[in-house]
């Protein structure tokens, strides 16, 4: 099914922005605005996702 591709998609891009979010912050000089902008982009990856669950169930 298409829709679980697309689930298992943003997972994994779920999972690579908190890698490099962790990798970002893993520096002594790390870039608060480049963080902030990475949480956003998860935060807003989770809520795709999650709206794509609920459809699901």
């Amino acid at each position: 099914m298409a829709l679980d591709g697309h689930m298992q998609e943003l997972s994994e891009k779920h999972k690579k922005l908190q890698e490099l979010i962790e990798s970002e912050m893993a520096h002594p000089d790390w870039d608060e605005v480049r963080v902030a902008a990475l949480k956003k982009e998860k935060l807003r990856v989770k809520d795709e996702l999650e709206r794509l669950r609920s459809c699901v169930h």
